[in-house]
């Protein structure tokens, strides 16, 4: 229980409230829920306000002037690092920043209009007020040591002051402003070579013709300030429908820009830039939008990798063209072509890399941290093989089959209604296997909000798809309990079952799901064919192939995929069996079969055990229990034959 020594004072500031930390939310039931005591500062009630303002504006970057009775005046700093950290913005972005800081006891302060914002309730400080208002931005400057965004909407001139004056901004106030303006954006990355889109700027009805009749239909067109998260974002599929854009409120305020509109895949790379110029990339992801808005996040993307190669290779090349540390957001383009051209660049922690917290070693939020801080970048690798990234806006889901993956239809219910529905979702998540739910508790739910986001991981692409689905349809959670197999068991004939069955077995003692099927390399090359290319995206992790006579089927199914194969040689009417085994022993280079001995499947299964086993601690825990359990089988039949003699023992 966290108890105040004083109540939290506000005082006026350039027309905008300033709060200690946590003032306005530790009001309310909202900030108790989080079930820990928040270490913030508050300052003491005055008996005017010019006392209080006074309190506000000369504490500097000393946290201390925040003060409960957890804090004392005279106590340090033992954190990472004793830096104080200004983040503008306190939506859902500081809110997960100001999580990562709390592992590593950095304090960090947070500037935002809204007094419930997210980052509000986790933050050493929130003062209400404007990012974009200079004289409040120059304010809270005062109480931090390094300047950072979780919002490009700032006010970028004020920032450029701030420096001149000594501040430590972080990624520099050029890059800010350059990501500002969508249409500078794309001149900067332009004259560095990066390749985009065709693009121009338009200004009225008569440009954006000139621009259908230069590039043709569709078009998105592009607000250059303001535009995120589908605001200032519109798809024009004729002419009549882009001078309706260009004439609408949305871009009514502002000049705007135009780009081709032709993807097949859009794809992402968080990079982080530390001090030193060292850079890291992410893995590739796939985004998947929904009305211009980031909805589901794949990881890794599921694209070749020469395209995750050339994507990073944009990316680097991208981020190394601006100032500052930090991370950075690069959404890209996959062309139908095999193109990577870049689309926008966030300089900051971004949607697309949500997934991190779970999936990988170091998330975007510790590294934007550790980036600005100088403090050495962490390991951006997975450590999960798959993840995917559920954003819950504020409307209803309903999920509907698709080619490829899920897509979604909008009831767009808001309100209480909104949030019953966001909640009945989040329960059903509890109940989804390496699924975590990160709800942002925001105080109002609007059509297209994001109100928090669902990350699923697990050992494949096709596992954490099939537990998205579960989710998302409550009847599929209920009533279907099928498993995704990890092993596919496939034979060229019936005749090869009685064989084959063993290595079932063996998946069966080890709980271990699998499939088992007929695919013949000779009769029924394109179901093979379709089976080896697929399987991999189902769920397969290990193949094992029976095969006897000429036994062409695992050599040609490892052929096809990327999968580690088990060919088990199956004896036929002639030869014993020994030309399956030469057959599968004898592939060509660069085409790697692992084998057995002949109609033994038992150690085929165990061999896919132990494969599935390198990245599974529970399955090597199995394994070496299956050992142990074999080895006391035999000595207890030594000691049985010791004891009876050889004939009572054959006898028995």
């Amino acid at each position: 229980m966290l108890h105040l020594s004083h109540p939290p004072t506000r005082a006026t500031l350039s027309s905008h409230h300033i709060d200690c930390a946590l003032g306005s939310a530790l009001s309310t039931d909202r900030s108790f829920a989080l079930g820990f005591p928040m270490a913030n500062n508050f300052p003491t009630a005055s008996s005017s306000s010019s006392t209080a303002l006074k309190q506000h504006t000369t504490r500097g970057s000393s946290p201390e002037s925040c003060n409960t009775s957890h804090r004392k005046h005279d106590l340090p700093i033992h954190g990472v690092s004793e830096t104080i950290i200004g983040v503008l913005g306190g939506g859902q972005l500081g809110w997960m920043l100001c999580q990562a800081a709390s592992q590593m006891a950095i304090k960090v302060v947070v500037l935002d209009p809204m007094e419930n914002c997210p980052a509000g309730a986790l933050s050493h400080c929130h003062v209400v007020g404007s990012y974009d208002d200079s004289v409040t931005v120059e304010e809270f400057a005062k109480r931090c040591s390094v300047l950072t965004v979780e919002i490009e909407h700032v006010n970028v001139a004020t920032l450029e002051k701030l420096e001149q004056q000594g501040l430590d901004v972080q990624p520099k106030a050029s890059t800010i402003r350059i990501i500002q303006d969508k249409y500078l954006q794309k001149v900067h990355f332009a004259r560095h070579g990066i390749p985009l889109p065709k693009f121009m700027k338009i200004d009225d009805p008569e440009s954006a013709q000139k621009a259908g009749d230069l590039f043709g239909y569709p078009l998105m067109i592009k607000s250059k300030r303001l535009a995120y998260d589908g605001r200032g974002n519109a798809v024009a599929n004729t002419e009549e429908e882009i001078s309706s854009a260009v004439q609408s409120k949305i871009f009514a305020s502002v000049n705007n820009l135009e780009l081709h509109y032709n993807t097949f895949l859009e794809l992402a790379v968080i990079v982080a830039r530390g001090r030193d110029q060292s850079m890291l990339c992410y893995p590739v992801v796939e985004t998947i939008h929904r009305e211009n808005i980031c909805h589901i996040v794949k990881a890794p993307a599921n694209v070749p990798l020469k395209i995750r190669k050339l994507a990073t290779d944009v990316a680097y090349k991208a981020v190394s063209s601006l100032e500052g540390a930090g991370v950075f957001a690069v959404e890209l383009f996959l062309t139908e072509d095999g193109q990577i051209l870049l689309n926008e660049v966030a300089p900051r922690p971004h949607n697309s890399g949500h997934h991190t917290i779970e999936s990988c070693f170091t998330s975007q939020y510790e590294q934007h941290l550790r980036a600005i801080l100088g403090l050495q970048l962490g390991d951006p690798s997975m450590k999960t093989q798959a993840a995917i990234m559920y954003n819950i806006l504020g409307e209803d889901e309903v999920a509907t089959n698709s080619t490829g993956f899920i897509s979604y239809q909008l009831s767009c219910l808001q309100g209480e209604p909104g949030f019953l529905l966001a909640h009945q979702l989040i329960g059903r998540a509890l109940g989804i296997s390496g699924a975590t739910v990160h709800w942002y508790d925001k105080p109002e739910m609007r059509k297209q909000r994001k109100m928090g986001h669902i990350t699923i991981v697990g050992p494949s692409m096709a596992i954490v798809e099939t537990r998205l689905k579960f989710l998302l349809n409550e009847e599929l959670l209920n009533g279907d309990t099928s498993v995704t197999p990890r092993v596919g068991i496939i034979m060229g004939s019936d005749s090869d079952l009685p064989v084959m069955k063993d290595a079932a077995r063996i998946l069966t003692m080890f709980d271990i799901p699998y499939e088992v099927r007929i695919v013949s390399a000779h009769r029924t090359p394109d179901i093979m064919f379709s089976y080896a290319s697929s399987a991999g995206e189902r769920g397969i992790q290990v193949i094992i192939a029976g095969a006897g006579g000429a036994a062409h089927l695992p050599g040609m199914v490892a052929a096809l995929t990327p999968l580690p194969v088990i060919g088990v040689p199956v004896r036929a009417s002639s030869l014993d069996g020994l030309d399956s085994l030469l057959s599968i022993v004898q592939m060509p280079r660069g085409v790697p079969v692992a084998t057995v001995a002949i109609n033994n499947a038992t150690n085929a299964g165990l061999l896919a055990v132990r494969m599935l086993g390198v990245g599974d601690a529970d399955l090597q825990a199995s394994m070496s229990q299956y050992l142990e359990d074999t080895k006391n089988d035999v000595l207890v039949k030594a000691k049985k034959l010791e004891k009876d003699g050889w004939e009572t023992y054959l006898n028995s």
